[in-house]
């Protein structure tokens, strides 16, 4: 059965402690999750999340991997053609500037579900029909001539 996953990678402090935004995108992978499931087994694919955590040290090196969501390993904003930008945060993340996601000029602090629902039927279309690079001879000449491909 074909998989599509949603890793979603957070900053996490000693205390075992995200930060509100975090927190929020979690319950949307969550939800996103059950619902793609529930979409998506009528297809044959089953949704996985994979949640990693990031230290508070690789935070401070690169705060905006923190709150970061990729389906099939590709970020969620190249799914979506959104842009990634940042603005403050609050207690475990200190003075840092965390990610923010804009999509259609809507600016998102925590990722809603409904945008990774979006970017996983994206993906489940992609393993479903996969985009095949054919260059335009080939659909052009019958299969078996010497300028085609198949």
């Amino acid at each position: 059965m074909p998989t599509l996953t949603i890793t979603w990678q957070r900053v996490v402090d000693d205390q075992g402690n995200t930060c509100s935004r975090c927190g929020a995108t979690e319950q949307a992978v969550d939800e996103a999750v059950r619902l793609l499931n529930q979409t998506l087994k009528t297809l044959g694919i089953c949704v996985v999340a994979e949640k990693k955590t990031l230290t508070p040290a690789e935070f401070s090196r690169d705060p905006l991997q923190s709150n970061r969501v990729f389906i099939q390993g590709r970020p969620l904003e190249d799914w979506l053609g959104a842009t990634v930008g940042k603005s403050p945060c609050c207690s475990v993340c200190g003075d840092a500037e965390c990610r923010t996601l804009t999509v259609e000029g809507t600016t998102y602090e925590s990722i809603p579900s409904e945008l990774i629902i979006k970017a996983g039927l994206l993906a489940a279309a992609e393993i479903v029909a996969p985009q095949k690079t054919q260059s335009c001879c080939c659909r052009a000449e019958p299969p078996g001539s010497s300028h085609c491909c198949g």
